[in-house]
């Protein structure tokens, strides 16, 4: 009998279906087909549990056997800052050696015009390297003599050419700004690295003196960003806000995009301070402007105010350079935060707080335990971002707190570092994510992208699985070590608690966003070392798809075209060849080759005669299928 008009389930807007679909649902773990309604999940089954769900209108997109997983959900990244930035910056990501790093930068610096700057802003750390180290001043002077050159590397320190050093006006006259250091050569002038001595502050405000892009191409700049973000697989991010990201100035571009219903990730934005001892001020101000939750219903859950930080009070930031000792904070800390705490607490603003050692969270909880006092923090979602060295005792104040804890993989970048200055034993609890996990505190994943470590989620996955660093160094013991489900759940379902979005977003269940990816290959299959990567073939936000590739390009709406024409996001594909879908099929896969250890099919890309995919090239690459 079938079943009456009014009995009839709604039809679908999409069905997506002959996939492996990872739901995080755990009373059903793994389904076939997906069907979409008005931006959410309408149901989850096999394409039998979901015919009745099939309408004449109902469009059909064949998942083609991929592994399906929820969006990508990045607890703490500063998206809004590197949308503006992006096409302005080189990025050495994933850049296997020091040649290739340095013949990008050559190529970048003939093509930029003056007064333009070439700039590599993290994302990368020496140890990536097939040479173990950091480029020469001498090397970078060579391969830009007269543009500018600016290379951050972690926290740690930059490094400028000549060009640069001029344009930021530095001399033999110019003093260390406090906390930083301008290395100078014997006869007093600079050379043209700069050291954090212990904190950041001389790296950001060099680097703000350099050219920013007119707000077209900052909106340019934007979609393009968002769009490698969802070439990733990611489809939401919380922004921990930055230093120089005004508010509300630089928030006009992801706004105006925001309210055309042009974004492709879901944006939680927090408010970061930006007035040294004025911080209350900064907070008593915002609160008057916006209220966490604002522009939720405007946008369709794409973009909202998520509350304060990372950034409370100046006097609180611990900047983990582990190649510093650890930095005591000012003895006027606790009672900044007080005031600040009090204020956030009472206009009910969920915050968060960078702190990377444990001596920091301890006296950064002292004060969150008396104002608890006062005005409890309870329902306020708050969270303390990074806790590299956090202790057991500290875990369980944060969960008798109520909050919760993001976690990066900032060791995947530094481990070696850390590992250096404190020791083996120290390392292998830096930072203990099971712990956190088996006390029951919130626990979501992140990158701390761009400046510090990579907006590669698959980084972080990898890093979580295997412990190891990107340079192949072995940090932590088997047991500290997630499986891959767990890894990922942090990702996802782990992260929605930091935007009060969790039921929301994270799984693939009726009723949350319909944010889903279809994998490169099977996550839950393929060696630990090839996790980093994965890319999406196939992102859907809200139901659309917003990325398309290998066989899945139609789907996705085409490109901007980046601008301005010099812009190094329009020869990334040269710069750091990625396969093809053609040539990854010809070569059987993009990872290293298992024989001679580089890239497959980079030689046949390279402009060089090497378009023969049986020959060798040496120190080129190879075009085997190995």
């Amino acid at each position: 009998m079938q079943p009456s008009v009014a009995d009839r389930p709604s039809p679908a807007d999409s069905l997506f279906h002959n996939g492996r679909i990872t739901t995080l649902d755990r009373s059903r773990p793994e389904v076939q087909a997906l069907a979409v309604k008005d931006g959410k999940v309408l149901a989850a089954g096999s394409m039998e549990d979901l015919q009745p769900y099939v309408g004449p209108a109902t469009r059909r997109i064949d998942l083609r056997g991929r592994r399906v997983i929820p969006g990508l959900n990045d607890s703490h990244t500063h998206l809004i800052r590197a949308g503006l930035n992006y096409n302005m910056e080189l990025r050495w990501d994933g850049v296997p050696s020091l040649a290739d790093a340095l013949r990008m930068l050559r190529e970048q610096a003939q093509r930029t015009p003056a007064p333009q700057w070439v700039r590599v802003v993290g994302g990368f750390s020496e140890w990536q390297f097939a040479e173990k180290r950091l480029p020469t001043l001498q090397e970078i002077n060579e391969a830009a003599p007269d543009t500018p050159v600016f290379i951050l590397h972690l926290y740690d320190r930059a490094l400028l050419n000549a060009a640069a050093l001029r344009a930021v006006g530095y001399t033999k006259d110019t003093p260390n700004p406090p906390g930083g250091e301008i290395q100078r050569d014997a006869r007093g002038e600079p050379t043209g690295l700069l050291v954090a001595k212990p904190n950041a502050m001389i790296l950001y405000a060099t680097l703000a003196k350099g050219p920013r892009l007119s707000p077209e191409d900052q909106e340019n700049s934007t979609r393009l960003y968002m769009r490698e973000l969802n070439r990733l697989g990611i489809t939401s991010v919380i922004d921990a806000g930055g230093g120089f990201q005004n508010y509300p100035d630089d928030y006009g571009i992801i706004r105006k995009l925001a309210n055309a219903g042009e974004l492709t990730v879901r944006v939680a934005y927090n408010l970061f301070t930006q007035r040294p001892k004025q911080e209350k001020d900064d907070f008593l101000q915002w609160a008057r402007l916006v209220r966490p939750g604002d522009g939720e219903r405007e946008t369709a859950g794409f973009f909202r105010h998520n509350g304060a930080g990372e950034m409370l009070v100046f006097s609180a930031a611990d900047f983990e350079d582990f190649r510093e000792p650890r930095p005591d904070l000012s003895t006027t800390m606790e009672q900044e935060l007080v005031e600040v705490t009090r204020v956030l607490a009472a206009n009910r603003w969920p915050f968060r707080i960078h702190a990377t050692y444990d001596e920091s969270i301890t006296r950064v909880l002292d004060v969150f335990e008396r104002v608890n006092a006062e005005v409890p923090l309870t329902g306020l979602n708050w969270i303390i971002d990074h806790a590299e060295t956090i202790s057991e005792r500290n875990i369980e104040r944060i969960r008798a707190l109520g909050g919760g804890i993001a976690i990066q993989h900032r060791m995947a970048y530094q481990g070696e570092y850390f590992q250096e200055r404190y020791g083996r034993a120290a390392t292998e609890r830096t930072p203990p994510v099971k712990k956190m996990l088996e006390a029951g505190v919130p626990v979501g994943m992140g990158t701390d992208a761009t400046r510090v470590a990579s907006y590669n989620p698959w980084v972080g996955l990898q890093w979580l699985v295997t412990g190891e660093t990107v340079g192949g160094t072995k940090l932590y013991p088997q047991a500290s070590l997630l499986d891959r489900e767990t890894a990922l759940r942090l990702y996802t379902e782990g992260s929605a608690w930091f935007s009060t979005e969790q039921g929301r977003k994270g799984a693939l269940i009726a009723g949350q966003y319909a944010d889903f990816v279809a994998l490169s290959a099977d996550y839950f299959a393929i060696p630990q070392s090839d996790i980093k990567g994965l890319s999406s073939v196939l992102t859907v936000v809200g139901g659309k798809v917003v990325h398309g590739s290998d066989g899945f390009d139609e789907l996705a709406p085409p490109l901007p075209t980046p601008s301005p024409d010099w812009s190094p996001v329009r020869y990334r594909e040269l710069q750091a060849p990625r396969a093809t879908a053609a040539v990854a099929r010809t070569a059987c896969c993009a990872t290293p080759c298992g024989v001679h250890g580089h890239r497959h099919m980079f030689a046949s890309q390279a402009a060089v005669p090497a378009s023969d995919r049986n020959a060798f090239w040496g120190a080129l690459g190879c075009g085997c299928a190995w």
